[in-house]
């Protein structure tokens, strides 16, 4: 058959012991599902996460050989571009920039920033309103809900205002999303819309 073939003796034999023996990328694709086995939170990994995950678990394989691996076993997934969860209208937009990027302050009050955080959780995702003050970087009020209305950033103005008083004077520094730029948030900021 070697001849039909035009294969030699030695080479189909040493193919034939190959053949059953699982491929080094086989070995490591059994590992790779084993982290994602682990939580469900997991099947997110891409190929970075999934190399420190085996390194701590004392497996070393480079970036290829991980991609290799996770591409034969289906688990390569399309990368996503964060858009941000907020946007500024276009009124809002044209508005100058009273901090220009010089995040620090001479006095306590005197520059706060907020924004929103997105947190993925295992049962579905909080959203985090915080301030924070540029004097020293310490969070001043912080408020999380299971949705990211304009009350989330309003309950979190009035935390603050109830911890420290008059803010009014403070550059109050945003995303110049909608909730920032709500009436309702306005209002509550300095007394007028």
């Amino acid at each position: 058959m070697c001849k039909v073939l035009k294969v030699s003796e030695s080479g189909y034999y040493r193919w034939l012991k190959k053949g059953s023996k699982p491929r080094s990328w086989q070995l490591l694709l059994v590992e790779i599902n084993k982290i994602f086995a682990e939580h469900p939170d997991n099947d997110d990994y891409g190929v970075e996460r999934v190399k420190t995950a085996l390194g701590l678990k004392g497996i070393k394989a480079s970036k290829s050989k991980i991609y290799r691996a996770m591409k034969a076993g289906g688990l390569i997934h399309r990368c996503r571009k964060s858009h941000g969860i907020t946007k500024a209208d276009t009124e809002t937009q044209d508005r100058e920039n009273l901090i220009k990027r010089d995040f620090s302050a001479d006095k306590p009050l005197s520059k706060l920033l907020t924004d929103i955080t997105e947190v993925t959780c295992s049962d579905g995702k909080l959203y985090v309103s915080a301030i924070l003050d540029c004097f020293n970087g310490e969070i001043l009020a912080l408020e999380m809900r299971d949705n990211m209305k304009k009350e989330l950033c309003i309950d979190t103005l009035k935390q603050l205002k109830s911890k420290y008083g008059d803010i009014s004077g403070a550059i109050f520094y945003s995303d110049r999303g909608c909730q920032y730029t709500s009436y309702a948030f306005k209002e509550n900021a300095d007394g007028r819309a």
